[in-house]
């Protein structure tokens, strides 16, 4: 009885210690498994990540800081055209009467005031003009003399009406042919003073840039053949041309933007002034006139330029295209969250500069901006960074030995 009672005690203990190793396994499982989110929690929150940057560092991203720009990118009217000169803003410089180039005070691209000399012209003629002018106000003055002493003798009955009328008659003729050389004088800038000249001033009729100069010293020239050209560029407009179909939502009195790419991006504005009543040429455009507002002499005649034609109101926050970066399937932007000195070296070596990037999603992009909706709270002042985000997103991945890439 006692030997069976310890065979049943033996098996009991192997069943037990069985039990325990078989037990086991499944529990260590089962701990894993309840530990597994804690793990993988951390790959979950790449989005919101934090980049530092040295002042050297800082310097070659040529970071630039703002904040968002409300702007109008989906109630709009694409167009393109060129910058445009009235015809009054554009002048052609030539003579009236021919003769030789003297002198050339001005060259091409230099301002001119109206009323500068450009150039000097030599002829014998212009001498001619001025001995006429003189003899003739020398004869008007007599002239004008002996009219009135035969009106006071003709009112007295002293003389006959006949020698009052031909006084009359000589004074009327010499004052006409005295007026019309004055006035030709005139037209060519010579002097009327007692000394006669050979040399005729060429102006500029109008203020502005010289386009063209077509002569040189000793050239011949010759009536009504453009010397000189002259553009006024403040009076610069910009002729768009939109299709039948957007045609009439386009009014007088709205808003145009365009941009130059060769001129970094910057917004040029402007008022649509007018609204063509005819297509241009065979097409099924029409030609829409819009004054610019910022005007500026980078600008000038000929230029192309695609415009947006604001026809709605709606404002949207927005910022440069450059601002946003797009990384592993998504889309952030960094902000500036401190700057501070650290106790390093020269004070201006140790400053470093904070940025956290923020998850945001983009929608209309026009004109270099887009826009974009943040994804988390931020505070309304923060300084955005507009321009730099790639190179800071390329130091994130560094830092990061890699990890992730950018489309």
């Amino acid at each position: 009885m006692k030997k069976q009672t310890i065979i049943y005690i033996s098996i009991a203990a192997v069943m037990a210690v069985l039990l325990y190793f078989a037990l086991r396994p499944v529990s260590a499982i089962a701990k894993n498994d309840n530990e597994e989110p804690a793990t993988e929690k951390p790959h979950e929150e790449t989005a919101v990540k934090d980049v530092e940057l040295n002042k050297a560092q800082y310097d070659a991203a040529g970071v630039t800081l703002g904040t968002f720009t409300m702007k109008n990118l989906s109630d709009v009217v694409n167009a393109n055209g060129y910058t445009k000169l009235p015809p009054q803003n554009q002048a052609d410089i030539s003579v009236h009467l021919g003769g030789v180039v003297q002198t050339i005070k001005v060259i091409e691209g230099e301002f001119v005031k109206k009323g500068e000399v450009l150039a000097t012209i030599e002829s014998p003629e212009f001498a001619k003009l001025q001995e006429a002018f003189l003899t003739s106000k020398s004869n008007l003055e007599f002239l004008s003399l002996e009219f009135e002493r035969q009106k006071r003798l003709s009112e007295e009955d002293v003389n006959s009406k006949k020698v009052f009328q031909k006084a009359k008659s000589d004074y009327d003729i010499e004052k006409a042919r005295y007026s019309s050389l004055q006035k030709q004088l005139a037209i060519l800038n010579l002097g009327s003073g007692a000394n006669a000249s050979s040399t005729m001033p060429v102006v500029a009729p109008i203020s502005g840039y010289i386009t063209e100069v077509n002569v040189k010293i000793g050239t011949n020239a010759e009536v009504g053949k453009p010397l000189f050209g002259i553009v006024d560029n403040s009076k610069l407009h910009v002729d768009l041309l939109v299709y039948e179909k957007d045609l009439h939502k386009v009014k007088a009195g709205q808003k145009i933007r365009f941009v130059l790419t060769n001129q970094d991006n910057i917004e040029i504005t402007g008022k649509v002034f007018n609204v063509s009543k005819a297509f241009e040429n065979e097409t099924k455009s029409v030609a829409v006139h819009a004054d610019i507002s910022n005007n500026s002499q980078a600008l000038i005649p000929g230029m192309y330029v695609n415009a947006l034609i604001d026809v709605g109101t709606q404002n949207v926050a927005s910022l440069p295209a450059d601002a946003v970066v797009r990384a592993d399937g998504r889309e952030f932007i960094f902000i500036l969250e401190e700057g501070h000195e650290e106790e390093a070296g020269h004070k201006e070596e140790g400053k470093t500069f904070h940025f956290q990037r923020v998850e945001v999603k983009t929608g209309t992009a026009q004109l270099g901006y887009v826009q974009v909706t943040v994804l988390q709270p931020i505070d309304k002042d923060a300084q955005i960074v507009l321009k730099g985000a790639y190179y800071i997103q390329s130091h994130l991945l560094k830092s990061e030995g890699g990890g992730g890439h950018e489309h």
